[in-house]
């Protein structure tokens, strides 16, 4: 098992990575979206990560306070879930409470570099956020969703396919 965050098939296309290699390690693929694509991830992740590490450690932390919640939501998470298990260690080693507060999750994210997300990562998130938001309020309809965002159908499909967002994953089920 091997894992990249790096496109290797572009990487491969522009020369960059070799074709032997490429063909060796692809042989099954998964695309899997950041954490911060999938925010919602984020209370069940935390809340595995600290009942193990609780057990690990033989602390009687039980869980994370709403304020501390709502700062592991709203981080950008750009080392990924590494990352947020690293936090989540750090709490758990720190605490001296059965819920973790905001303070130490606030001191675990300065220690982890900040939360401050670059301009460009916010506008992706929020791009992204949007998008799906649209989806979401239309069932999946791409064509009324470019309609709310007042954009054209092929600029709005083109959006789509950069976050590799799918409006059939959106659809209503008719179970």
């Amino acid at each position: 098992i091997s894992a990249t965050h790096r496109d290797l098939y572009a990487a491969r296309s522009e020369g960059r990575f070799r074709d032997d290699l490429y063909y060796r390690l692809n042989v099954v693929g998964l695309a899997i979206p950041s954490l911060a694509e999938r925010r919602e991830d984020i209370p069940l992740l935390a809340q595995h990560f600290l009942q193990r590490l609780a057990e690990r450690y033989k602390r009687p932390v039980t869980t994370y306070s709403p304020e501390a919640m709502e700062l592991l939501l709203a981080t950008p998470w750009p080392g990924n879930v590494r990352q947020l298990l690293n936090v989540v260690e750090q709490t758990v080693a720190l605490t001296t409470t059965p819920i973790i507060p905001a303070t130490l999750v606030q001191r675990a994210l300065q220690d982890d570099g900040g939360a401050i997300e670059s301009f460009e990562e916010a506008r992706h998130r929020f791009e992204r956020d949007y998008l799906v938001r649209l989806l979401r309020l239309t069932g999946g309809n791409a064509a009324q969703a470019a309609r709310l965002a007042r954009r054209n159908r092929t600029e709005f499909y083109r959006l789509l396919a950069r976050y590799h967002l799918e409006p059939a994953a959106f659809k209503e089920s008719s179970n």
